[in-house]
């Protein structure tokens, strides 16, 4: 499959659809997922087009797994959790929805299960609440 530009990370990167953003570098962005798994549900996604992993130049995915380990320890910081999940799924067959490369940071604690894939979208507020206190745990 050809990369598609008007995929959703792809319309965010270029500003067309609004973003609780994180983080921002001339490589990634980083920013709150609409349809949380846990609060503060991250992803981080490369500015270069890339339908995933095997489509991204080495360098690209080195800016982008930095960012990944970077936003990761702000959102367990954030949001005290024990554990954090990264994942990151490689065509649709893998549960890939949107074909953009991106990685999730997904804060877990114990006995809360989850599906792969959350359902609902959340609240804005929250997600812009989420957004902040992330930042803060860059500085």
């Amino acid at each position: 499959m050809a990369y598609d530009t008007s995929n959703v990370f792809a319309r965010i990167l270029r500003g067309e659809i609004p973003a609780h953003k994180v983080f921002e570098d001339e490589h990634t962005l980083a920013f709150m997922d609409v349809m949380p798994q846990s609060a503060g549900h991250t992803l981080v996604i490369p500015k270069t087009a890339a339908e995933n992993l095997f489509d991204l130049p080495p360098p690209a995915l080195a800016a982008t797994i930095a960012t990944t380990q970077r936003i990761a320890r702000a959102v367990r910081q954030a949001f005290d959790a024990p554990g954090i999940m990264i994942a990151q799924l490689n065509g649709r067959e893998a549960g890939q929805s949107v074909f953009h490369l991106h990685f999730h940071i997904v804060p877990r604690y114990q006995g809360i299960d989850m599906r792969f894939h959350a359902r609902d979208m959340a609240d804005q507020a929250t997600l812009a609440e989420h957004a902040a206190r992330v930042r803060a745990a860059l500085d």
